[in-house]
């Protein structure tokens, strides 16, 4: 769809460097046969951010499933000097590279919080290393854009809200992939058709204000698109003057879909529409706002009476305006060589991690809520806690095989987060940051692994 998509050159380059450090050169015996597990999560969350939503886990299983490094990827490589001294066998290793690990996911549409993995990856060193940079890129995004949707959809209290951003999108394929991830987040649909198509979000589209120009008379511009969409039209009214706009509607006599404020008064205005189009006996035409709109915006004009039924949100939904970026990191938790691992861990206090192969254990109350989260090891088990990663490759191969279409899958991941969301307890459905985040601990094996990798440091470091 976009170019070279699967591209192994889809990475920074310090991945290559340690990947030909660990196959290409004899200072690294030991590590050829060496499989480490890296883990995958965000280290905190956003200031306005009670919890994150899953998404993007398909697009990161396609990449993992068909990254390669073509011949002329691997020319280039050889030709930088920063390669003049690294053996032959790390271009024979890139040339016959496929991703052969194990990996563990949390389904997408999944709510989950900071430091709990996203993704567990189990594979050759070598291999888990040179994917990080497009899984980081691949899930960040998605996630970042699903958890500002989920946030549009609390403002807009059981309204839909229709993704409009693809022009302010940071490139053509983010346009396609923020309109997927915000459908899993709670929006009802995109203006995107191509996401239409290939994901089988609900597409949406109304007129622009170009369509009334174009035209001498604004009521013509308003007849002739009624006449070419008799059951979907939804006009435009602010072009020139919304009231004057709305009249010309009305005196055509045919009531369209509904009617689109894209600027001004928004409140005001969208009162009095409601009020004229009742008064015509056109209780059904909706009222659809747009233009700058976000979560803070739409919780205002509805807190203040506005009359709206719909929103259409571009520019701050598809950048993710208030909160850019995730902390998310992918670190190294155990290294198996020679049949023994050992758990690794940084034990920066600014920047600490654990080590082990993770799970997230999720616990319930009384009447079903999510009420605490234990991170704790693979192997461990936790009365009425629910583990929520689950495999999702193993050698390489998908472990669901079932024959699922994107639009499926898709859908799936939405229900999962309207099911997920229904079971958070209220208080983090606010827009404001909370002063009890929903609590999240780790497990005490969990606690004393790390003491345990600290004090090997520590000891050894002192020798």
């Amino acid at each position: 769809m976009f170019g070279k998509r699967y591209s192994g050159l889809l990475t920074d380059l310090y991945e290559l460097t340690m990947a030909a450090g660990y196959v290409g050169t004899d200072g690294a015996a030991g590590f050829t046969e060496a499989r480490a597990t890296f883990e995958l999560f965000m280290r905190s969350l956003p200031a306005r951010r009670n919890f994150l939503v899953a998404a993007g886990l398909e697009q990161a299983l396609d990449f993992l499933g068909n990254v390669r490094f073509s011949g002329e990827e691997i020319a280039y490589l050889r030709g930088l000097p920063l390669f003049r001294n690294v053996s032959p066998r790390f271009f024979d290793y890139l040339a016959q590279f496929r991703f052969t690990g194990d990996a563990w996911a949390l389904p997408e549409g999944s709510i989950f919080f900071a430091e709990e993995p996203l993704l567990r990856i189990r594979a050759p060193i070598a291999e888990g290393q040179l994917v990080e940079t497009s899984l980081l890129s691949i899930l960040h995004f998605q996630t970042l854009i699903a958890s500002k949707a989920a946030r549009l959809f609390s403002a807009a209290a059981g309204r839909p809200v229709i993704e409009f951003g693809s022009r302010r999108a940071h490139g053509s394929e983010a346009g396609v992939l923020a309109a997927r991830a915000a459908f899993i987040g709670g929006c009802a649909g995109t203006s995107n058709a191509l996401a239409g198509h290939d994901f089988g979000v609900p597409a949406y589209g109304t007129q622009a204000h170009s369509w009334i120009m174009a035209h001498e008379d604004e009521a013509e511009a308003f007849r002739s698109f009624a006449e070419l969409f008799p059951q979907d039209a939804v006009l435009l009214a602010d072009t020139y003057d919304v009231r004057a706009a709305v009249e010309k509607i009305i005196a055509l006599g045919r009531a369209p879909r509904g009617i689109r404020l894209d600027s001004g008064d928004i409140l005001g205005d969208s009162m009095w529409v409601r009020r004229r189009l009742d008064r015509a006996g056109w209780t059904g035409v909706q009222v659809l706002a747009s233009g700058d709109l976000d979560e803070d915006h739409i919780a205002a004009l509805l807190h203040a009476g506005a009359c709206v039924d719909a929103f259409g949100v571009g520019t701050s939904l598809v950048t993710s305006a208030d909160a850019p970026h995730l902390n998310v990191i992918y670190k190294l938790a155990e290294i198996e060589r020679g049949g023994k691992a050992r758990g690794v861990a940084k034990l920066s206090e600014a920047k600490k991690t654990y080590p082990g192969r993770k799970q997230v254990f999720r616990f319930r109350d009384a009447e079903g809520r999510f009420c605490g989260d234990i991170i704790g090891l693979e192997d461990e088990e936790f009365a009425g806690a629910e583990p929520l990663l689950a495999p999702v490759l193993r050698g390489g191969r998908r472990v669901d095989t079932a024959a699922e279409g994107s639009a499926a899958i898709v859908c799936a991941a939405r229900e999962r987060f309207l099911l997920n969301r229904e079971h958070l307890p209220k208080r983090l459905l606010s827009l404001e940051p909370l002063q009890q985040a929903f609590p999240v601990r780790h497990s005490e094996r969990l606690e004393a692994l790390f003491d345990q990798v600290r004090r090997t440091f520590v000891q050894s470091a002192s020798i």
